[in-house]
């Protein structure tokens, strides 16, 4: 665990020193760099991996709690009626469509689900959210967290060019982009490119994504758990839980930002303490990604993200231009 901080330290130094790489996404690149190098990779598997399944489950948990602080309700009703609705929407129909390509090439195991929860909800946050109710394996989980963190990138960079020739103004490019980008670091990269205004718009509509978490986890909470009844007439199964506790602790967390008029202060202790825990899970799932492992099964899985990040790009573009037309 020592071992991740300080690579979640490493990632933060990275940060500074080029701020258009999210923080979060250094992070899990420095894990997949790490994870290639042969002479470490004994450590990995061996002493160190304990630590780095804690972190990478435990820490993770707890993050996703945290950033329930930084939702208010009050924020995302200000969004008005028919946009809430676009979110919702987009995020419904990129999780189905996605799920659905999955199956059809045939990923296996938990993969078609976790990609579809990563691409459609919230990036890494949702693939770990996602595993922890499915109890999918953390190898399982690897691809997924690459893929989400590659496209997340890419979009940094392809999201800005294509403004113009898509005709947004500051505040439509940010919805676009808090509409369709994965994780919250990559929103605020993309977005502070076109101004405030645009940062503004981007993570308020993010979050309002973020907040579909819970629902989406409890809805496959409850299909787990029926399956897990079906199966216990063959064999003795724990069931799952239908809503996963940490995921109640960020429903709390956003209640007691929406009620409750806590300190400034507090909110930035909280979410620094929120973005260093996400940094060290990220870089310890990060390890568990091997890129010759990758190139020899991983295709498919890259057909999926890849396609899955087109498709919600492109649906966020109809869900803006329908809500600015109304």
């Amino acid at each position: 665990m020592a071992v991740a901080g300080v690579a979640a330290l490493a990632a933060f130094l990275i940060h500074l020193a080029v701020p258009a790489v999210p923080l979060l996404t250094a992070a899990v690149a420095l894990g997949m760099i790490v994870a290639q190098i042969p002479a470490l990779r004994s450590l990995l598997d061996g002493p160190l991996k304990p630590g780095l399944s804690l972190s990478a489950r435990r820490l993770l948990r707890i993050g996703i709690v945290l950033l329930g602080l930084k939702l208010s309700l009050v924020d995302i009703a200000g969004l008005g009626v028919v946009t809430i609705v676009a979110i919702v929407l987009v995020v419904v129909l990129t999780f189905g469509v996605t799920l659905l390509l999955g199956r059809m090439v045939g990923l296996p195991g938990r993969q078609p689900l976790l990609i579809a929860a990563g691409f459609s909800i919230c990036g890494a946050s949702a693939v770990g959210a996602m595993s922890a109710v499915t109890r999918a394996k953390d190898s399982e989980s690897a691809t997924p967290i690459a893929l989400v963190t590659l496209c997340g990138t890419l979009a940094i960079v392809l999201l800005p060019l294509a403004r113009i020739p898509l005709g947004f103004d500051a505040s439509e490019f940010g919805t676009w982009v808090g509409l369709s980008v994965h994780d919250v670091g990559q929103v605020v990269a993309t977005a502070q490119i076109a101004g405030p205004v645009a940062l503004s718009a981007a993570v308020v509509v993010k979050l309002t994504r973020v907040l579909t978490l819970a629902p989406m986890v409890a809805i496959v909470g409850a299909v787990e758990r029926r399956r897990a009844v079906h199966a216990a007439d063959e064999r003795p199964t724990k069931r799952p839980p239908i809503v996963p506790l940490f995921v109640l602790g960020f429903l709390a967390a956003v209640l007691m930002r929406t009620l409750v008029p806590l300190p400034e202060g507090l909110l930035e202790m909280a979410d620094v303490l929120q973005t260093a825990l996400l940094a060290t899970a990220l870089f310890a799932l990060g390890t568990g990604i091997r890129f010759a492992e990758l190139a020899r099964t991983g295709w498919k899985a890259l057909i999926v993200g890849l396609g899955s990040w087109v498709f919600i790009a492109a649906l966020s573009v109809v869900a803006v231009w329908v809500t600015t037309g109304l």
